[in-house]
């Protein structure tokens, strides 16, 4: 049993929808994934392999950040999922990573996630309300973090995060 973790392909579909469907226990992570590729949103989209099955999928996508001086671009992890008998395998670990190595390779300094404030951190994540940093969304502080995917790029950044209109729908 080795892990593979590579990029999504078109033949992936299906099986990712089933993942996100399944570990989510409901359809809109899924359909939120299925929208963004359809609307051709660019993504880093990753997928798991164990034995000749995809058992876990990421995708980041681009966010915006705006302030009075202007705004810029950064990458939002989510969603992340495993498939439920895979799960606390260290999967969803190991898809972090390559994801946020892969964001890195494509050109990305800062990565968001809106996600759970015990899990998170272990990939270098912060809360991000202290440094000037809000989401869009009405959420907990300590749920919204970011991570430097370059060292010193939180320097000077403040503003509102905002992800693709299609997460709205969420």
């Amino acid at each position: 049993m080795t892990l593979k973790i590579r990029p999504e392909t078109a033949v992936d579909a299906d099986k990712v929808f089933a993942v996100e469907a399944a570990a989510f226990e409901r359809p809109a992570e899924a359909e939120l994934v299925q929208k963004l590729q359809q609307s051709g949103v660019d993504t880093i989209s990753l997928v798991a392999w164990l034995d000749d099955e995809v058992v876990g999928h990421i995708l980041f996508s681009p966010v915006t950040v705006k302030n009075d001086e202007g705004e810029f671009t950064a990458v939002g992890l989510g969603p992340v999922a495993v498939s439920p008998n895979h799960q606390n395998k260290g999967i969803g670990a190991e898809l972090c990573r390559a994801g946020l190595a892969a964001s890195l390779q494509a050109g990305y300094d800062l990565a968001f996630v809106l996600g759970h404030p015990n899990y998170y951190p272990r990939f270098g994540f912060t809360p991000s309300a202290p440094l000037g940093l809000r989401c869009q969304f009405d959420v907990p502080d300590e749920a919204f973090m970011v991570a430097e995917l370059v060292p010193g790029a939180l320097q000077n950044k403040r503003g509102t995060v905002y992800y693709h209109p299609l997460f709205n729908g969420v």
